[in-house]
């Protein structure tokens, strides 16, 4: 990726419509001095990313928004989380940070070394984390003032065996996890999930991942923001790790159009 590419797009939707697919950690991408700082070799870097990177999840979002009767609005990131993780708390708030998984990861998802001890994260904070935080925070505005109201889909995957770095991964395991917010989430939102992703499986709540993203903006304050994340099983559409993706990307992507259209 060149210094010059965005490190993340807008791809606007139907003007009326209050949805806004987040696709925060479907790419492998790593500017070179980023790579710099890394420690890995160029081999155990790609395994890593095999790992780490919910592959294929901004097709989901691109399909489901063509499938859609009215389109979503997505806001994709086109960097890898190896260079920041913009769901992350920047600061003590953030429960991964104890995995050296913060905003700036310093362990892989295996707890081995990442970047070299004492490595600063402001750098790559200044210059990804918070323009980012801005712009999605910026783009929520705008379906709030278009439309009175935001709903944020956080679009995710996770691997069917639990990896090392995971805090709650004894739990259940379903082939649809919804993170919920006990402010963010209103049940009739997670209703409309459950209904528009019954035919793609068993669907849970809050295991082995919990939680949304709000821009801090909106957080805890504005309930005029509703927000779900969906993680979806891994082998239940894609060959696990960093495989392509199989017939389970279409059934997936139009049980997502559905859920955009209930809402």
């Amino acid at each position: 990726m060149t210094e010059s590419a965005p490190s993340f797009e807008l791809l606007p939707g139907a003007a009326e419509s209050p949805v806004l697919l987040h696709v925060p950690h479907s790419a492998r991408a790593i500017p070179g001095d980023v790579r710099d700082g890394i420690v890995l070799d160029d081999a155990a870097l790609e395994r890593e990313l095999d790992h780490i990177t919910d592959a294929h999840t901004a097709e989901i979002a691109g399909r489901a928004a063509e499938l859609a009767g009215l389109a979503p609005w997505r806001f994709v990131n086109r960097l890898s989380r190896l260079v920041v993780d913009p769901e992350r708390f920047p600061d003590e708030r953030e429960e991964m940070a104890a995995v050296g998984m913060g905003a700036v990861y310093t362990r892989t998802t295996h707890r081995g070394q990442l970047r070299p001890a004492g490595a600063d994260p402001e750098p790559l904070l200044a210059r990804w984390f918070r323009p980012y935080a801005a712009a999605m925070t910026e783009a929520v505005a705008g379906r709030l003032a278009a439309t009175g109201r935001a709903v944020i889909i956080d679009v995710h995957s996770y691997p069917s065996e639990p990896l090392p770095y995971e805090l709650h991964g004894a739990g259940p395991r379903p082939p649809v996890c919804l993170g919920t917010d006990a402010f963010h989430t209103p049940a009739e939102l997670t209703e409309a999930a459950r209904k528009a992703f019954a035919g793609c499986g068993e669907t849970g709540l809050d295991s082995p991942f919990a939680g949304t993203y709000v821009p801090l903006e909106f957080y805890g304050t504005n309930a005029r923001v509703g927000a779900l994340m969906v993680e979806i099983r891994r082998d239940t559409y894609m060959t696990e790790p960093g495989g392509p993706a199989g017939p389970g990307l279409e059934r997936l992507a139009t049980a997502l159009a559905a859920l955009v259209d209930a809402l």
